[in-house]
């Protein structure tokens, strides 16, 4: 497939992906920052993007005046056909304002079904302001992650741990100065067959645990010195911190808007490539029917995935052919090639 850049309604475009280009349940990964129903406009002038919606100066980039009910069924509909258009094993993430955000989860579950709810996402955007209201500050919004079916592709993403963590996380010192923990050798369920109940050097698991490999695996990890034991005799598994690749990222991600954005929609480029390396393989095709500045079509790009982009708006449509041409080739990352078409045009695909 090559990658393709739709400038059109995405509505008209996600139908068309389906009956058109043959792409019903080939994508596998869906990313899109849809408007956060705000009533107002968003401008850009000489070049820079406003991020406060109806701003007084500038051209308009995007309108979002749809609100309330409508702004819901107007995403159902999206929704609906990005659906049609996943693979088994694909994912979709829904950007959100917190203020909205929690009628579009309801929606959602209905659409993706409960069951494939993953996460509710906290994303912090920016420092913190001191405006005078009645409320806390708000320095967030959310992304909702949901699967097609259980079968979704997921690469454990991981982070690495900071000189804090390390001396939280791993408090011992052993002879050679390598920083490490201990952790229990037994885990909940009592086993009813093989030898992992079985008693280790004269101890047994406690009531209601069994261990958590194998005896053979026990022995072998206590002839390595990867067993201590604690102050009452119970044995427990060494674990290094120069072993341990990292640690799991969690669900509050600290990755603030670009200062001068170039389009009011633009996101962090971090935050993509995260989302793009983990649910999404070199084989996946990514689409983004809200692309706004093309930061899912470069980070899709850059980590060699097929992408699809559609977004209405001249201005977002510009801003992602600048950002694309960004990319500069070399012998790791190859200069983007896509196709452009305009739905309102035609549905000939020019070069």
């Amino acid at each position: 497939m090559q990658n393709l850049l739709i400038k059109g309604d995405n509505i008209d475009a996600l139908d068309y992906l389906i009956k058109d280009r043959d792409l019903k349940g080939k994508i596998d990964l869906v990313y899109i920052d849809p408007p956060f129903a705000t009533n107002g406009n968003f401008t850009i002038t000489n070049g820079r993007a406003s991020t406060i919606s109806n701003s007084k100066n500038g051209v308009i980039a995007y309108s979002d005046k749809l609100i309330g009910g409508d702004f819901i069924e107007y995403l159902k509909k999206r929704a609906l056909l990005i659906k049609e258009l996943l693979s088994e094993r694909g994912s979709v993430y829904l950007h959100a304002d917190y203020k909205i955000g929690h009628y579009i989860k309801v929606m959602m579950d209905e659409v993706f079904g409960i069951e494939n709810f993953r996460n509710d996402i906290t994303r912090v955007k920016c420092n913190p302001k001191n405006f005078t209201r009645i409320g806390y500050g708000n320095i967030k919004d959310l992304i909702l992650f949901y699967t097609k079916t259980s079968k979704a592709i997921w690469n454990e993403p991981l982070e690495k741990y900071t000189e804090k963590d390390i001396k939280r996380l791993f408090p011992k010192t052993d002879k050679q100065g390598r920083k490490y923990t201990t952790v229990p050798l037994h885990a909940p369920g009592e086993t009813e067959n093989g030898n992992s109940g079985l008693p280790f050097k004269g101890i047994s698991p406690p009531k209601g645990r069994h261990w958590r490999a194998d005896v053979t695996t026990l022995k072998q990890w206590d002839k390595q010195g990867l067993i201590e034991r604690s102050s009452t005799g119970n044995p427990r598994k060494i674990i290094f911190a120069d072993e341990r690749e990292g640690k799991r990222v969690q669900d509050i991600w600290e990755y603030k808007d670009p200062q001068y954005p170039v389009y009011p929609t633009e996101k962090n480029s971090a935050l993509l490539d995260l989302i793009i390396k983990t649910s999404s393989n070199s084989d996946s095709i990514v689409l983004d029917c809200f692309c706004g500045s093309g930061t899912t079509l470069k980070a899709a790009g850059i980590n060699e995935r097929k992408w699809v982009g559609v977004d209405r708006s001249e201005y977002a449509i510009k801003a992602t052919v600048e950002k694309l041409k960004t990319i500069s080739g070399d012998l790791f990352t190859a200069k983007p090639e896509y196709k452009f078409m305009n739905l309102k045009n035609s549905r000939k695909l020019i070069a």
